[in-house]
C-alpha cells in the first residue's frame, strides 16, 4: 500500500476512490466502474504531475526521506553482482549504519560503500537510522584504503541526515573519522563516484561524497544542516523548516547550478519509491557514465581533478 506525503493528501484521495471502486466491482460483478474508475485514474495522474511539477526544497526533503524510497541495500542488490560484504574497522566495532564490500558492476570489480538507513523499525533502529559512528567512518577509510591498493573505482552512496551525535560517538572521535575519510577521498588514486541517493547531511555526507564525480537523484537533497536543525539555530523554532529549506540551496537543482554536483539523475514521477525499478536503471546509467568519463585518466590525474573540483567549489556565487 502506497504511503502518501502530506501534500499527496488530495491525491490519496482521488487514488483510494478509484481502489474503492474497483474493491466494489470485484465482489459484485454485476457493477460497471470501468469508465468512472479510468476518470479517476486519469484525474490521479494529473494531479501527481501538478504536484511534483515544481516541488518546493522542503516538499523535496519530504520526498527524499519517505519510508518506501530505495535505501543502500536495495541499490546494491539491484545494481551490483557477486557482492562480498566486508566488516569492521579492525580497531573498535563494526557499524551497520555503514555497509561496503566488494562487488562488480557491468562485470568491473568495484568497492562499494555506503549508508543503510534500514525499511522498517527494526531495521532502521539495527542501522541507526543511517547516521554513521565512528567506527563507520573508519570501516569506509579501510575500504577505500583496500580499493586504492587493489586499483578498484570506488563508488558510494549517500543517504543520511548527518553523523551519528551520541555522546559515545564524540568520545571516540566523531570528528577526526569524519576528516579521515573525507582526506582518504582525496587521496586515493583511482576513480571516486558518489551518488546522492536520499539525503546528503553534513559532514556526515561529506565523507563518501568528496569524489570525482557526485550525482543526485532528481528529488534527493544535500546540505550543511537539515532544515529542522537549522531552523532551530537561527529562528529558535524548528516549524520554520520551510524557510530554512529555502535558504539552505538543497535541492539537486540549485546544487548543479553552483556546480557542487555534476549531474541530476531523473526519478519517476512521484519519486523513486513509485517506480523503483526505473530508479535503479537511471542510477546505473549515470554511474556507467561516470565511470567512462574517469577511466582513461591515471591515478595522478585523477587526484588532481578531485582536489581541483573541491578546491572551486565557492567560484559561483548565489546569483549565479
Amino acid at each position: 500500500m502506497t504511503q502518501y506525503l502530506e501534500f499527496e493528501k488530495p491525491l490519496a484521495e482521488i487514488e483510494g476512490k478509484a481502489e474503492e471502486l474497483r474493491a466494489m466491482a470485484r465482489t459484485n460483478e454485476e457493477m460497471d466502474v470501468v469508465d468512472e474508475a479510468a476518470a479517476l485514474d486519469k484525474k490521479a495522474a494529473q494531479l501527481l504531475q501538478d504536484l511534483y511539477a515544481d516541488l518546493t526544497p522542503w516538499r523535496k526533503c519530504q520526498v527524499a526521506r519517505h519510508p518506501e524510497r530505495p535505501h543502500c541495500k536495495d541499490y546494491v542488490e539491484k545494481l551490483f553482482t557477486e557482492y562480498t560484504p566486508l566488516a569492521g574497522d579492525r580497531n573498535f566495532a563494526d557499524d551497520l549504519a555503514v555497509m561496503g564490500g566488494l562487488a562488480r558492476f557491468n562485470d568491473q570489480p568495484v568497492m562499494v560503500i555506503g549508508h543503510e538507513k534500514g525499511s522498517d523499525t527494526k531495521s532502521r533502529i539495527t542501522h541507526n537510522f543511517g547516521m554513521a559512528r565512528p567506527e563507520g567512518y573508519r570501516k569506509a577509510v579501510r575500504l577505500m584504503q583496500m580499493a586504492g591498493r587493489f586499483g578498484l573505482p570506488v563508488i558510494t552512496l549517500v543517504d543520511t541526515t548527518g553523523a551519528y551525535p551520541g555522546k559515545g560517538a564524540e568520545e571516540r572521535g566523531q570528528s577526526e573519522a569524519i576528516a579521515r575519510s573525507t582526506e582518504m577521498c582525496l587521496k586515493i588514486g583511482v576513480p571516486l563516484i558518489s551518488v546522492i541517493i536520499g539525503e546528503g547531511g553534513s559532514g556526515g555526507a561529506v565523507a563518501f561524497a568528496t569524489a570525482n564525480r557526485v550525482a543526485m537523484l532528481e528529488h534527493s537533497v544535500y546540505s550543511v544542516i537539515s532544515p529542522e536543525g537549522c531552523a532551530s539555530i537561527l529562528w529558535k523554532d524548528a516549524e520554520k523548516m520551510r524557510e530554512a529549506a529555502e535558504a539552505l540551496r538543497l535541492t539537486a537543482q540549485d546544487l548543479k547550478a553552483l556546480d557542487v554536483v555534476d549531474r541530476i539523475i531523473a526519478e519517476p514521477l512521484g519519486g523513486a519509491h513509485r517506480d523503483p525499478e526505473a530508479s535503479y536503471s537511471a542510477v546505473a546509467a549515470a554511474i556507467g557514465e561516470m565511470l567512462g568519463e574517469l577511466k582513461p585518466m591515471d591515478a595522478k590525474a585523477l587526484i588532481a581533478d578531485r582536489r581541483k573540483k573541491f578546491l572551486d567549489m565557492g567560484s559561483k556565487g548565489l546569483a549565479a
